[in-house]
């Protein structure tokens, strides 16, 4: 399906200067029924994904940390409206390795005056605040049982300032799914995990 692809090309597309080149392995969403699949997607009109391009390095991907805090000066065409004729709301989905699929629905509107559909600066910092509620709440659970456990997310182990956004995609009639990429290598992640795992010296 074309969304499949988009979604995998970005990989080979995106243009990446700081950070890694490694992408949270997730799943693309998918509803659970054939009937929901033709609906949803097959006779759905999906959009093209939305690219969080920045400047000061060119590069594809804002650091959620910036887009949190609003730290927004680099990024082209923050202020370009997003979602227009898309209804209320849109669902955000992340399929993240090791735990079950996450949903968190966001407005498409901004109620400032006058209103108006939300921009890309805006749609970055309401998918900033969607994964950082992802980590505090999949922090407390275990992960699934097979689950590698390199992809854990918490205080200890992946943060959302060790992540950047590199694209939204439109992978269902109502949902769209981040593309992630880790700013921080995957060893330094696993030193901190081990670091915070040792026990202390009384030396």
């Amino acid at each position: 399906m074309e969304h499949v692809v988009k979604w995998r090309a970005i990989r080979d597309e995106a243009i990446v200067v700081t950070g890694t080149t490694v992408y949270i392995p997730q799943s693309i969403y998918q509803p659970y029924t054939e009937a929901d699949r033709v609906r949803y997607i097959e006779k759905a009109d999906l959009r093209e994904p939305i690219i969080f391009k920045t400047a000061h390095p060119d590069q594809w991907g804002i650091a959620l940390d910036d887009a949190l805090k609003a730290k927004m000066k680099d990024l082209l065409d923050k202020d370009d409206n997003m979602f227009e004729k898309c209804g209320p709301s849109v669902s955000i989905r992340l399929q993240w390795p090791g735990y079950r699929s996450w949903t968190k629905q966001i407005p498409t509107m901004d109620f400032k005056s006058p209103k108006g559909p939300i921009t890309r600066a805006k749609l970055a910092k309401n998918i900033a605040n969607c994964v950082k509620r992802f980590i505090e709440e999949k922090e407390k659970e275990r992960m699934e049982m097979e689950a590698d456990r390199r992809w854990r997310v918490g205080a200890r182990n992946i943060r959302m300032e060790d992540l950047i956004l590199v694209s939204l995609h439109h992978i269902s009639k109502g949902s769209w799914q981040p593309q992630l990429r880790l700013r921080t290598p995957l060893n330094e992640i696993q030193l901190r995990r081990s670091q915070a795992q040792a026990p202390h010296s009384n030396a």
